[in-house]
């Protein structure tokens, strides 16, 4: 993707209006426009990276340093009692946009924003066979 396409990029570059909330080095933070509750914002690297399979280790840290203090500051700034972070990456977990970010959704209550899923406990002895199976590709330090 060349960074013309990527609004994310644009925005970086300057090109695209956003509400800057926060810049570093390696992120900037700025309001989503889809605002799920008020405060709602992205965190993204200032380096294109389509998902999670394309950021390195120490880039995503990077930017949950970032996420760690915009959350901080619209708690503080806002009032929220709560932060959600999100992340998705690839189309079937609801990415829209193909450069890694991390939403910060500040709380105010416990039913302005309803969970993507319900929980379902599973007997612990019942997940060893998908541990195994996760364990076994070994491609990790």
């Amino acid at each position: 993707m060349t960074a013309n396409a990527c609004v994310f990029c644009r925005i970086i570059a300057g090109d695209e209006l956003s509400q800057t909330i926060h810049e570093d080095d390696n992120a900037i933070a700025f309001l989503d426009i889809a605002q799920v509750t008020k405060g709602h914002s992205l965190v993204v690297p200032r380096k294109h990276h389509t998902d999670l399979s394309e950021i390195s280790p120490d880039e995503a840290a990077q930017v949950m340093r970032t996420a760690v203090h915009v959350s901080r500051r619209l708690t503080q700034a806002l009032g929220a009692p709560g932060i959600n972070l999100w992340h998705a990456s690839g189309e079937t977990a609801w990415q829209s946009v193909f450069h890694f970010h991390i939403h910060v959704v500040p709380r105010y209550t416990l039913t302005d924003l309803a969970p993507p899923w319900t929980e379902t406990e599973s007997p612990l002895e019942s997940l060893a066979g998908l541990a195994e199976e996760i364990r076994s590709w070994c491609d990790l330090p």
